[in-house]
């Protein structure tokens, strides 16, 4: 057995089972890791100096091999709606049957941190078998300092061994891989996927677990923060712009992805990101472009040309590329992970209907409406069997990591918004002039000064109309913006196709808050789309 440092790791991983692991290399830092991945064929070294690995079979996460144990402490916290159960007895078998497949062979151990606010922090344990996957998580987690993990007890312990392959009939399980949570045993078991991202998603799940209980509201958010101290939080799905309108070279980068809103402000969960590279542009996205060039970077499928260089533009294995790399590769990233209370909270949609507005400010109530609905649009092509705009409704932002039910998150966020007087945005980053397909992009560039315009006040004292389908409020102009750009309907060529368009999502809205009626108050249940209209 290798050894890092005072502490016996071979001591320690033989307490949970793992002592007939043939090595373990222990807190490895970078080059060694490039070292071990690129010597066990694991991943491939860049022309740059990134390292390159190929997840197969799966290119993004499980969500539907996803399980929560179901035991007397967590019968009665768990959204069971949204999370598959799995039973105690199932779940001890599956972690009897991984240790058993680890023995004989080569482990990864990195001892890290899930949260910059020390007072909530989550010291996490991993264990892979890959090399790669070693670096990964050590790139997006929070690295203590070398000395601190003479002391280090884990509260989560990940084994991650993509070659197990899981038995459903054994396990209880729906395929070969699974990702199976013990909440309260601090325990959780992947298998079956190389794919990394399910590693630092298990973490987050594990503090919208726990974290909700201390008052702490945890958020699938970027956020950053200007010369000023003024805070801003960034909601937001997949394709939505989340990192992207995060890297701003004005304002400091607190985290791109995961974080916790209570009593001292805002933190970082972790201590990198992990950003969609497709069709990545240094000229749009110059601090995230670099990243990509950078040695310690992980880029997960993306393809190389034959001199070994990123083509960032092709697709052909997934449009899921990424690139997984530690937050001070960005030039204005926080290096505590922490500010105070925001000022400003965005969220962001990518519609592909056409409908909704650049920008539009929200009440408290309808954050929350729109909080809960999470609402972003697929767009034909990027999904098999997508073959126009559709409808994507994810709570909170984050459907798939959210153990609790989804009104005890936005009750926090209710409550911290009245308590800290934050002002509410929905940005919409989709289309304009019609639907995908006919109309455009939104433009990056009209949507940053619209920000900038939120972020730095300019919008508290300009005129506002009441959108006639959702009923916020949406500047009548704001300069440095093309006006026709903030009233839909006007950049449609037909005007009675917009307002089909508009009455359909409005009901798709309706439709989904259905669930949601009877655990919210009245005043975010007439935050609806659509009700104003009726009342007139």
């Amino acid at each position: 057995m290798e050894q890092f440092g005072v502490r016996n790791p071979a001591t320690e991983l033989g307490s949970i089972g793992l002592g007939a692991a043939a090595s373990v290399r222990y807190n490895l830092m970078e080059a060694h890791l490039y070292e071990e991945a690129i010597r066990r064929h694991e991943a491939d070294l860049t022309a740059d100096g990134a390292l390159r690995a190929i997840t197969g079979q799966h290119t993004g996460r499980s969500p539907k091999d996803k399980f929560v144990v179901r035991d007397a402490t967590t019968e009665d916290q768990i959204w069971w709606d949204n999370n598959k159960p799995m039973s105690p007895e199932h779940f001890a078998l599956l972690h009897e049957d991984m240790l058993a497949h680890a023995r004989g062979k080569d482990l990864f151990v990195q001892d890290l941190i899930g949260g910059a606010d020390r007072e909530y922090a989550l010291p996490t344990r991993v264990i892979t078998e890959f090399a790669w996957h070693s670096l990964f998580i050590r790139n997006l987690l929070i690295r203590p300092e070398r000395s601190a993990l003479e002391s280090f007890v884990p509260k989560l312990t990940i084994i991650d061994l993509p070659s197990f392959r899981a038995d459903p009939e054994r396990y209880g399980c729906r395929t070969e891989t699974v990702i199976a949570c013990d909440f309260v045993n601090g325990i959780v078991l992947i298998g079956g996927t190389s794919y990394a991202g399910e590693m630092k998603k298990s973490v987050f799940t594990a503090l919208n677990y726990l974290l909700p209980e201390r008052g702490v509201m945890p958020m699938h958010c970027s956020a950053n923060v200007g010369p000023d101290g003024d805070a801003a939080i960034f909601f937001g799905l997949s394709g939505t712009g989340k990192t992207t309108l995060s890297a701003d070279p004005t304002r400091t980068l607190i985290g791109d992805d995961e974080h916790g809103w209570g009593e001292n402000g805002i933190f970082n969960f972790e201590g990198g990101c992990y950003a969609k590279t497709i069709r990545l542009s240094a000229e749009a996205e110059p601090e995230i472009y670099e990243t990509t060039r950078r040695f310690g970077t992980v880029l997960e499928n993306v393809v190389l040309d034959e001199h070994g260089r990123p083509d960032l533009d092709d697709g052909s294995l997934t449009e899921n590329t990424r690139s997984a790399y530690p937050l001070h590769f960005i030039p204005n990233a926080s290096e505590s992970g922490i500010t105070g209370h925001p000022e400003t909270i965005i969220m962001l949609t990518a519609d592909a209907f056409g409908v909704m507005p650049p920008i539009a400010k929200l009440t408290p109530d309808q954050a929350m409406y729109h909080f809960l609905s999470g609402y972003t649009a697929k767009v034909a092509g990027t999904e098999k069997g997508v073959v126009e705009p559709e409808a994507t409704f994810s709570t909170c932002f984050g459907a798939p990591f959210m153990p609790r039910h989804p009104t005890e998150y936005g009750n926090l966020l209710k409550e911290q918004i009245a308590r800290h007087d934050a002002s509410c945005w929905l940005v919409n980053t989709g289309w304009t002039g019609g639907a995908y397909g006919t109309g455009r992009r939104m433009p990056i560039k009209a949507t940053r000064a619209l920000l900038a315009a939120a972020l730095n006040g300019d919008l508290d004292n300009v005129e506002f109309r009441i959108d006639p389908n959702f009923g916020f409020a949406v500047p009548v102009a704001v300069e440095g913006v093309e006006s026709a750009i903030l009233d839909p309907r006007s950049t449609w060529a037909d005007g009675e196709a917009y307002d089909a368009q508009a009455a359909k999502l409005v009901q798709m809205f309706v439709t989904n808050f259905a669930k949601f009626e009877a655990h919210v108050d009245g005043n975010v249940r007439d935050a609806a789309p659509g009700l104003r209209v009726a009342a007139e």
